[in-house]
């Protein structure tokens, strides 16, 4: 091995029992709730929120990211597939073919979890909870709470991508030197570009990004302005970051514009808004 790439091998499974198992993303996905509420907990301190309006805005946000995650994947890059297996997007099981069985019960069907998601439809699903929760628990406005939320969704960004580093998925194109990891578990066998980790460690850096700007600026009060940094940030970093990922699912390579790929196409919207909101005037209601 040279010193420059490494052998990544690791079993995404921690524990396995029977078709049924703990995944290292799924740890991930928990540490980021639990740090995000941590956080958020602080934040609603500061801002003299009760803290017992934290455990709706767990149920918002947690429901709301995975059914938009879940229908970002069937409908923005998989519908292929759904169109002709409707039930796989409401049940965590996949129909195949042979004798595979269902907990030994029923043919063929497998259980295999929800395994298609994608961040853009997070990003739509979430913002629309919002809206519900800070009229409905806060009585501030939408803003208010996105402007606070983006701070913790870049952490848990952080988190997820390391998630998808431990599943050796959504990684890179080959780095054409020695330079990279090499993700045996997906077959590869020359150094690609982890990809997961350049995400990551980004989306870690504009966490505290925000975390400063939140806590030793005055711009928490400027309605959108921080909800606005996090969503020209992070979408550009994924658009850019975009060049140099492997597709991950066939066709998801082109669709609309033959050097851009979907997730690329989706990120340009999302970084226009933000942009939007970081230099648009307020009206002393929202600031």
């Amino acid at each position: 091995m040279n010193f420059l790439s490494i052998v990544w091998d690791l079993d995404p499974e921690i524990i396995k029992i029977g078709s049924l198992g703990i995944r290292w993303y799924s740890l991930m996905f928990v540490a980021a709730f639990v740090l995000g509420l941590r956080f958020m907990k602080k934040i609603y301190i500061n801002d003299n929120i009760p803290v017992e309006k934290l455990d709706p805005l767990f149920m918002y946000v947690f429901v709301s990211m995975l059914i938009g995650m879940r229908l970002g994947d069937v409908f923005f890059y998989s519908w292929g597939h759904y169109q002709n297996h409707l039930l796989e997007i409401i049940l965590p099981f996949k129909e195949v073919e042979g004798t595979s069985t269902l907990f030994g019960l029923v043919k063929g069907w497998e259980f295999t979890g929800f395994t298609g998601f994608a961040s853009h439809g997070a990003a739509i699903g979430i913002p629309i909870a919002m809206y519900f929760y800070a009229k409905k628990h806060l009585h501030k406005p939408w803003l208010f709470i996105l402007d606070r939320l983006g701070i913790m969704v870049a952490l848990s960004g952080f988190f997820i991508r390391l998630g998808n580093f431990f599943n050796s998925e959504i990684y890179g194109k080959p780095t054409g030197s020695s330079y990279g990891v090499i993700f045996k578990r997906a077959g590869e066998t020359v150094p690609c570009h982890p990809t997961q980790l350049y995400e990551a460690f980004s989306y870690l850096g504009l966490f505290f990004a925000l975390w400063y700007f939140y806590w030793k600026t005055d711009k928490k009060n400027q309605s959108g302005f921080l909800f606005g940094l996090f969503m020209v940030v992070l979408w550009s970093l994924r658009f850019f970051i975009e060049f140099l990922k492997k597709p991950q699912v066939e066709g998801r390579e082109d669709w609309v514009l033959n050097s851009l790929n979907t997730g690329q196409v989706l990120s340009i919207p999302l970084v226009l808004i933000g942009v939007w909101l970081m230099f648009r005037k307020t009206t002393k209601t929202e600031a």
